[in-house]
């Protein structure tokens, strides 16, 4: 649970830490005072979305860190599957700075975290109620979910899911294989000119690059023949002079004959001899080169249309030989895929058949739940609201069948009747303020008996409600917290002295202005201090009487 808020610059709230206990616990102060701040920083810590406003002003940054302690077993465990867990001591700290231009950073137990993780960690750790929340009664989606969460359906959801992803990835295949008889057709003459017009091409791959460096030397053969005669000359020689073999030779048989005489001159002979084996095999070479540019003037066209074509068939199917070769064993595949389809598309209308039956099956399976939940439901809900002061209200659940679709084939809306005699209504069109207020508690009551969520804070659960109602509503929130087979935490921002009086403990948010600035102040109440409170709000003005009624207010609560 909670144990420690710390704020820092977060609209009017220059620093304030806020120790809270299990149990039940009250935040009041007058209008505008901060109290919805301290909330909107609970959010911020949980990964919300959150204003550049929030930045008191002149401040580079907020701040805001949450140490929450003795986490239960399941919240560990779920932790855990995130990638965290709590210190050696059992405290886990999540914290998140936001700067004034609206940026922010996230940190899970001092490492960097995104707020997307933020909000997967919160929604683990802390199940909260804001003000706007009631509307989410009149969307007919979050009923579903709240039925699902009550009844714990996640295993049946997942193999509903996992079958209905199954039928629909069989569903698309069909879509892509099912093309009308003129469409096969069409795309059939398509893959065949294709597929006729690569093949009579004949193609190599790499086959361009040869072919532009034979271009390349026919179109300088010229040049290239006149250098090799050039050096062919200066190694057999002429009329007038003798070439570098056949000086080389007599450099040679030089060098041996001096070797006869002197022993140094025998490892220079074998040298020379050497040069001259590499030098004729080289004159061997420049010979077969320079028969090489003996060829027909028509081979220079044959490269020429050559490339034309590779051209051609790369401006259409890829830039490279290679890839016009991969485009056409796509086409070839495509082609008999589309010659196959009729077989194809009996087997695959196969396997869709008996993919729909599962997942028909396992959508059967998760009504069934949902409807032997909702009967849970409906009690658990009735008799919260019996407790809310609303008895007489008529609460039941309305099931319709759908289609097959990502969430089953359940259509889940709430339907209630206020008052005697009226058939129960869809919540939009018969809720009133107050009676969302106690119906929603009712709700989140039934569901936190459910969930393992050890954290509930309600932001202003008492719109619309006063008098006998709101002591009812105070009583709740008391109850929830108190559970036998576990500790609880619940906070509440309230305007009502009914509701703040039931909690064990009570903070005051209060507003004031030093040199110029306005501040906001976070106090635990004392015995003394509840009082003072309690009569402010009941009466606007300490009197001896709002005085007397707060202490009664108080005298009827224990602990």
């Amino acid at each position: 649970m909670l144990d420690c808020l710390h704020i820092e610059n977060i609209a009017v709230i220059e620093r304030a830490d806020i120790r809270f206990s299990a149990g039940f616990t009250a935040l009041t102060g007058e209008t505008g005072a901060g109290k919805s701040i301290v909330i909107d920083a609970i959010n911020a810590v949980l990964g919300e979305r959150i204003r550049r406003d929030l930045v008191r002003t002149g401040s580079n940054a907020a701040h805001v860190t949450a140490v929450f302690t003795e986490l239960s077993p399941y919240v560990t465990a779920q932790l855990k599957t995130l990638g965290f867990e709590p210190d050696e001591d059992g405290n886990f700290l999540i914290g998140r700075t936001i700067s004034s231009e609206g940026k922010s950073s996230c940190s899970v137990n001092g490492r960097p975290a995104t707020a997307s993780l933020l909000r997967e960690i919160g929604r683990v750790l802390v199940d909260l109620h804001g003000q706007h929340e009631n509307q989410a009664l009149f969307s007919v989606d979050s009923h579903l979910i709240y039925l699902d969460r009550f009844g714990e359906l996640s295993v049946q959801r997942e193999r509903y899911a996992a079958a209905y992803r199954e039928w629909r990835q069989i569903v698309g295949e069909l879509d892509r294989v099912d093309l009308d008889e003129s469409e096969k057709a069409r795309r059939l003459d398509i893959l065949a000119f294709q597929i006729n017009e690569i093949e009579a091409a004949d193609l190599t791959a790499g086959e361009e690059d040869e072919l532009q460096a034979r271009r390349t030397l026919f179109r300088n053969a010229e040049q290239v023949a006149s250098k090799l005669n050039m050096a062919n000359a200066l190694l057999f020689g002429d009329e007038d002079s003798d070439g570098a073999i056949s000086m080389a030779e007599q450099a040679v048989s030089s060098a041996q004959h001096a070797a006869r005489y002197m022993e140094q001159a025998a490892a220079l002979s074998e040298q020379l001899q050497s040069a001259l084996y590499e030098l004729s095999a080289a004159a061997d070479e420049l010979h077969d080169l320079t028969s090489l540019l003996d060829f027909d003037p028509r081979e220079l066209d044959e490269v020429e249309n050559r490339l034309e074509i590779i051209r051609r068939l790369t401006s259409k199917y890829g830039s490279t030989t290679a890839e016009v070769l991969a485009f056409l064993e796509n086409a070839k595949t495509e082609y008999r895929q589309i010659e196959l389809s009729d077989e194809q598309l009996k087997l695959l209308a196969e396997r869709e058949r008996a993919a729909f039956v599962i997942a028909q099956r396992e959508a059967d399976t998760l009504t069934a739940a949902r409807m032997a939940a909702a009967a849970r439901f409906v009690a658990a809900v009735k008799q919260q609201l019996t407790f809310l002061d609303m008895p007489n209200v008529i609460f039941t659940i309305d099931r319709q069948p759908t289609a097959l679709g990502a969430n089953g084939a359940d259509e889940i809306e709430f339907l209630l009747s206020a008052n005697a005699g009226e058939m129960p209504k869809p919540l939009a069109r018969i809720a009133s303020g107050g009676e969302l207020s106690r119906i929603m508690l009712a709700i989140k009551s039934v569901l936190a008996d459910a969930d393992e969520v050890d954290t509930l804070i309600f932001d202003e659960i008492d719109t619309g409600i006063s008098g006998r109602a709101a002591l009812k509503v105070g009583a709740r929130l008391r109850q929830t917290a108190e559970s036998d087979d576990r500790r609880r935490q619940v906070l509440c921002v309230t305007h009502l002295a009914q509701i703040a009086a039931q909690a064990h403990e009570h903070f005051l948010i209060e507003k004031s202005v030093r040199d110029g600035r306005t501040y906001t102040d976070v106090t635990l109440l004392s015995r003394a201090d509840r009082e003072q409170e309690l009569a402010r709000i009941i009466g606007g003005e300490i009197t001896d009487a709002a005085i007397r009624a707060a202490r009664e207010m108080l005298g009827g609560v224990s602990g």
